[in-house]
């Protein structure tokens, strides 16, 4: 009996640890997810983060300070596959995701050996799609809590694929159900980062249900993440200060997330920089290349300064006048959340930002869409940016609790 006493205290000591994926497709996951760890570990301050990541998460978990795991090296980036898959700001997000059979099964192989290796009371997969399926397909791999977290559920075929696609996302939608259905036990916690109305009021397919209505069913909701509290006037001007504009200058950021794909819209806000500063004089730009642009390749524009990677981009963002980004959710949620006015160009046939991302700024009266092929004239992208930076907006408020909600949710697992 003393032998087990002596065991059972042993244990009660040994430090919880969680294993956390976060996609590496853009740099929203990233923010997000780190900002949620925070709150964990207030709830939690003995636990142990392992972060299983790729460039360019590593490049934001290395300014937060965060642990990555040394068998990340052996993953395979699902970034320049995106890249690979892009062209002149198109790009089928449902097709690629179709052709990554190879390097998501590479990724679930390097995390069932880290698993394998190491205990973890905890595994937190943000949008960590080779996990979730490969685990529903093999149940008995599962030797942990698993918790998933998603800001989208549902594949939706894009116009241009046709009948073809619209059949290929309803068969994707009815084997996620079905997997659903057979393996409840398997996630032991299913987080939405919204609210019920983010999301969209469509079907998965014929014969299927509703998107919204099965969500809200199976879901629990910590309404969106953004990791920090809108800034002050105060902190807004000191923003600014750092990034070397003055209170008179009308700051335009320009930016277009982590991945590299959005290249060729920066050359078109390129293009059209003179013309806006000609019809605006105090207009002044920063464009954000980000991790995987070389802002070498970009040309020098008179009144812009270019950058890359821009840690704590947030900040920046809410000190701008009007900003002009790709149509990624955080960043534009990020600019919904500070009260600024903004451009937002979607990438052609991604169904994520021209349908789920749109449909959720929608419901916050936050930004201003325009196409690529209307991007792709200088005139009336300068146009619009001149009459988006003299706009008053008044967006629906953003929560500011997310990360300290989803954090509560995880923490039950522990």
């Amino acid at each position: 009996m003393a032998g087990r006493s002596h065991t059972w205290v042993r244990a009660q000591r040994r430090p919880k640890r969680a294993l956390l994926l976060s996609s590496p497709i853009g740099l929203g996951h990233a923010r997000r997810d780190v900002a949620v760890a925070q709150e964990l570990r207030k709830l939690h301050p003995d636990l142990q983060i392992d972060w299983l990541a790729q460039h360019p998460v590593t490049r934001v978990l290395a300014d937060a300070g965060e642990h990555v795991h040394p068998a990340s090296a052996w993953l395979a980036n699902e970034s320049a596959h995106i890249e690979d898959e892009s062209a002149d700001h198109d790009l089928h997000a449902f097709q690629a995701i179709r052709r990554m059979d190879e390097i998501l099964v590479n990724n679930f192989m390097v995390f069932n050996d880290v698993t394998d290796e190491t205990y973890y009371d905890l595994v937190i997969g943000d949008e960590a799609w080779d996990v979730d399926y490969f685990l529903h397909e093999n149940p008995e791999l599962k030797r942990f809590a698993f918790a998933w977290m998603t800001d989208f559920v549902g594949w939706l075929p894009m116009p241009a694929g046709g009948d073809a696609e619209a059949a290929l996302t309803a068969d994707y939608n009815a084997e996620m159900l079905e997997q659903r259905s057979r393996y409840r036990r398997l996630r032991d916690r299913s987080i939405f980062v919204g609210n019920p109305d983010d999301v969209v009021d469509e079907s998965f397919g014929p014969g299927l249900p509703g998107i919204r209505e099965w969500t809200t069913a199976n879901y629990d909701f910590a309404g969106y993440v953004t990791g920090f509290t809108p800034p002050s006037a105060e902190e807004r001007a000191a923003a600014r200060a750092r990034a070397g504009f003055g209170p008179d200058d009308l700051l335009c950021v320009v930016t277009v997330g982590g991945s590299g794909v959005g290249d060729a819209l920066l050359h078109r806000v390129m293009d059209a920089i003179p013309l806006a500063r000609r019809m605006l004089p105090r207009l002044r730009f920063l464009v954000v290349a980000g991790p995987r642009i070389d802002p070498a390749s970009l040309p020098r524009r008179r009144g812009t300064t270019v950058r890359g990677f821009v840690p704590d981009l947030y900040r920046t963002l809410a000190a701008c006048d009007v900003a002009v980004v790709q149509g990624g959710l955080t960043t534009c949620m990020e600019l919904a959340a500070a009260q600024r006015p903004f451009i937002y160009v979607p990438l052609e046939n991604h169904f994520e930002q021209n349908l789920h991302v749109r449909h959720r700024l929608a419901q916050y009266g936050a930004g201003r869409c325009v196409r690529y092929a209307e991007a792709s004239d200088p005139d009336l992208l300068a146009a619009a940016i001149v009459a988006e930076a003299a706009r008053e907006v008044t967006y629906r408020p953003v929560e500011t609790d997310g990360a300290a909600r989803a954090a509560a949710m995880l923490a039950e697992l522990i």
